[in-house]
Formats: C-alpha cells, structure tokens, sequence
C-alpha cells in the first residue's frame, strides 16, 4: 500500500543493474562460487569492494563500471526511500472517514481561518471531514481532539479528494491560502460532484466576485461562492477603530451590514423625521430607539431582534413607522458602509470612548 511508484521504479531499476553485472561477471571474470558474481557487484555498487587490481582485466572494467552506476543510483535509492517513509508517516496518521459518511462537510485547509471555521462547524453538530497537507498546522490538534476525519495530504493528489468521499459530500470549504491550488481544488471537485455546495477563500475581493460570477454560470444548478477573507475582515477593523459606535458586522454576499448606534441629535438625515422617512435605500434602516441619557446596548442585541432580550434595556426595538425622533433619542441603525461615512461625519465620541 505504502510502496510508491517512484519507489518501485528506483528498487527495480537497481535490481536490473545488479543482474546485468552480474551476468557480465558470470561471462567475463569467471567469479567462483557462483554467489560472487552477484556478491562482488553489489560491493562495488555501494563502494564496499576492495580494488581489484589483483584480478583480470575484465574484473577491474567491471568494478569501475559498477561504481559509476552507484554514483548514479545511490543518491534515487535514498530519496526515493525517505519519500516512502514520509509518506507512511502521513499515511498511519490520517484518519479518513469511513465508507458509509456520506452528506457531510469536507473542509480544506486548517491554517488560521481553517481551525476557527472548524470550531465552529463542530460546535454546531455538522459532520466534517478535514484535509490538510501540513502535518504541523494549527488546526491538526484540534481535529484529532475532535476525533474528526483527518487526511494529512495535498487536497490536489490524485485519490486525496475521493479518499474524503467528496462525491457523496453536501458542502465544500477550501480555505487555503493559496488561491490558485483553492481554484484547483474547487473545479476538481466540480467534475466529480456538480451539485455540492462550495465556499472558497481568495484573496482578492474582485478575482473572487469572478471566479464566484464564472462558476455559478458554469453550473447553474448548483451553489457557489467564494469570498476574500480580507475584505470581510475589513469592516470589523473599521468598526473596531469607531469605538462603541458599531455593535457588530454581519457579512451579506459581497459587502457587509453594520449594526450601529447613533444619537440623533444633530443628524439632520435623522432629527425630526419619522422612522419611516429616516430610512434611506441602501443606507440606513431604523432598528431599534431609546434615550440618548440611556446605556448603550449591549453588542449581543443584534443577534436577534424578536422577542426579548437583556441587552435591549430601554430600546424599542419594534418602533411605529410614525414615531418622529427628537434630539433626545439615540437610534440602532443597519447601515452600509457608505451609510456609515455620512453618519459618523462629525459625531461626537462616547464617554467611554474618550477614556481610552
């Protein structure tokens, strides 16, 4: 199972040397015992015979050939060994799933992105079946913590992806940081099972919109996105360095909803309008109001807006359209980031902001 073809290749094309010179000492040096003439060129090959300068012509021809063959021989013989030992290493520690898994999650890819993806997916109770290549990766450990399947090679051998069982396979995250091997990957996957549902990491937000826009109309039946981890990560840093303003960001398809806390005193896009004539298409939209003087509401708000919740302490959070807002509000938003530049154009810190 472990014997690579490489190897095969190299210990036979050894074994061919080692038989053509002995017949060649059978023929020409007359070796007694017989055994010799197969002894004496192996020897020779790994430079272990003494010099025969003792001994025929044909002798000496003989070893000076054997040992330019070992040079040549010697070095395919060692690699070609250490590939075989590397790869049985790799292959007794996989884990691949059994025969019967099947409409489970093959995640590529346990670098940084990769284990927190993991983490999650586990604490959800989804099936997952992982690849990575690197046997030192950040999230090795945590999936043979989890005793999830784990195929220790390049998602892009051949063998590598069927070993995961793919083709029976609901979903497919590829999260390396190679883009063109994530590509690789994703059209790869594609030709064995159309319908599987992917989700591909790329670097760069516009190659990755092309790729997401050039699959979903290679195989329109089926569910493809990819997204630049960089442009997701980009709006969370931005709310990060505006304080208690922004209470969370939410990925939506390319660009990113921000959850935000605004007081509407001195917004004229907000004071004195109602709720319903405060919301501008693809900018803002009123979620929730309370008192300016009020506390502001915890981040944890925004996972869900119905029913009740500590964090809405002192907000409505389901306001008539008609409620006009005063100076003495403080509003919830869902904003774009466009939204945001014009709302955050001149407003003052929070306290607690200034502190820091």
């Amino acid at each position: 199972m472990f014997l690579s073809h490489q190897l095969a290749a190299v210990y036979g094309a050894l074994t061919a040397v080692v038989l053509a010179l002995a017949t060649a000492t059978a023929l020409f040096a007359d070796e007694h015992p017989w055994w010799k003439n197969f002894y004496l060129p192996l020897l020779d090959i790994f430079t272990m015979g003494d010099p025969a300068t003792e001994e025929s012509v044909a002798r000496r021809v003989l070893q000076l050939l054997a040992g330019f063959v070992g040079l040549a021989v010697l070095p395919l013989v060692v690699a070609a060994t250490m590939n075989a030992t590397e790869a049985f290493r790799t292959a007794s520690a996989s884990h691949p799933p059994d025969d019967g898994v099947h409409g489970h999650i093959v995640l590529v890819g346990l670098g940084m992105v990769g284990t927190r993806v993991l983490d999650r997916l586990r604490a959800t109770d989804h099936q997952v079946v992982a690849i990575e290549r690197d046997p030192r990766a950040r999230g090795v450990p945590l999936a043979r913590q989890l005793g999830i399947p784990l195929i220790l090679d390049d998602a892009t051998a051949p063998g590598v992806l069927e070993l995961a069982r793919v083709r029976h396979s609901g979903s497919l995250l590829v999260l390396t940081r190679d883009d063109g091997q994530n590509l690789d990957i994703v059209m790869a996957v594609r030709e064995t099972n159309p319908a599987v549902r992917v989700v591909t990491r790329l670097y760069d937000d516009a190659f990755a919109a092309t790729v997401q826009r050039t699959l979903r109309a290679s195989y329109p039946d089926a569910l493809t996105r990819s997204r630049s981890v960089s442009a997701l990560a980009a709006p969370s840093f931005a709310a990060a360095m505006m304080g208690r303003h922004v209470l969370g960001v939410m990925p939506v398809e390319r660009g990113s909803l921000l959850f935000t806390c605004v007081d509407v005193a001195g917004h004229p896009e907000l004071e004195g309008r109602s709720v319903h004539e405060a919301f501008r298409e693809n900018a803002w939209r009123v979620l929730a109001v309370g008192a300016a003087a009020g506390p502001l509401p915890a981040a944890e708000a925004v996972d869900g807006l119905t029913g009740p919740h500590p964090g809405r302490t002192g907000f409505d959070w389901r306001p008539a359209q008609g409620r006009l807002l005063r100076a003495g509000d403080r509003v919830v938003l869902a904003t774009t980031r466009r939204g945001l530049d014009i709302l955050m154009t001149g407003v003052r810190p929070h306290p607690a902001d200034r502190r820091r």
